[in-house]
């Protein structure tokens, strides 16, 4: 699996793939298509912040799906693999600060927020941990793939740190949400605090699976088995793996004496229930610091 480096100009080509399901959008998307596409003398970002300030709260799905930080080749790998691994929004030098952030967040999480699973352990509620965090989960990028995934208005549904104790063996391939009728509902992102290897369990992912209409029957026995076309993603720390939902996935077995630390969040469609209440646990401290897209996102 390539891991996706250069940003491509435009993927216009690749939205019509995937059709707008609200149609009471298509204006703020044709309007954001003007504003972003002719002005070559200026950046995205800075026709991107020109757009967000004209627009209202309801227009961010329309804003969003204009955008083009998600490369086509990316686009294509989660169409067609179901997974992409892409470099994610910390900058080498803020990657130390932030595994920093991510442990002492985990150290003083409270026992409430707190998960001890068989291999991983897990904080819930990385959305109110520092403004360290307050960049993963309104990445373009990702924002982009739920667009074109989803294909509808989403929101954030959760943010958590996991890490993956020493010594593991893999965990059992399943998916998060299944397709349903609407399509796919769900995407996930991995943040990567630790580098992901072959030998520290990294993420694996059986191709193509997110379009399977049912588990073959010879693959239902043994979901810790390796699959004959599985794909560990693997990449530097900093790096971002975008799945979706419906891909057959599950962390391989951590044969290195290390926890290998990683930071995961999930998008729903909007009218759908979320899988942690945002709404209810964010804090003061948290809304007076992040911009319009976060509350967006959050639904607050």
């Amino acid at each position: 699996m390539r891991i996706h480096f250069n940003c491509s100009k435009s993927n216009t080509a690749s939205a019509a793939r995937y059709p707008r399901r609200d149609i009471k959008l298509d204006r703020a998307y044709r309007v954001a298509s003007r504003l972003l596409v002719p002005d070559h003398k200026q950046p995205v970002s800075y026709s991107l912040r020109r757009l967000e300030k004209l627009t209202l709260m309801d227009d961010w799905f329309g804003i969003i799906t204009a955008g083009c930080e998600l490369p086509q080749s990316a686009v294509q790998d989660l169409c067609d693999a179901g997974f992409v691994v892409i470099p994610g929004p910390v900058p080498p030098d803020g990657l130390a600060q932030l595994a920093i952030a991510y442990d002492s967040a985990v150290a003083c999480a409270d026992a409430g927020d707190l998960s001890v699973g068989s291999t991983t352990t897990r904080v819930h509620d990385f959305v109110n941990r520092g403004p360290e965090f307050d960049g993963l989960y309104v990445y373009r990028p990702v924002l982009e793939a739920c667009c074109r995934v989803i294909g509808q208005p989403f929101k954030l549904s959760s943010m958590l740190a996991r890490t993956l104790r020493p010594h593991m063996p893999a965990q059992g391939l399943h998916v998060d949400f299944e397709r349903d009728a609407d399509g796919w509902p769900m995407v996930g992102f991995i943040f990567m605090v630790d580098e992901f290897r072959r030998d520290n369990g990294a993420t694996r992912f059986v191709p193509g699976s997110h379009k399977w209409a049912a588990i073959p029957s010879n693959r239902m026995n043994d979901d810790v088995a390796d699959e004959e076309r599985q794909v560990q993603a693997c990449g530097p720390a900093g790096s971002v793996i975008i799945y979706n939902g419906s891909i057959r996935h599950g962390h391989s077995a951590n044969l290195s004496g290390e926890p290998r630390r990683s930071i995961q969040g999930a998008y729903i469609r909007r009218e759908a229930q979320s899988g942690f209440d945002l709404t209810a646990r964010i804090r003061a401290e948290t809304l007076a610091r992040v911009g319009p897209l976060a509350k967006y996102l959050l639904a607050v």
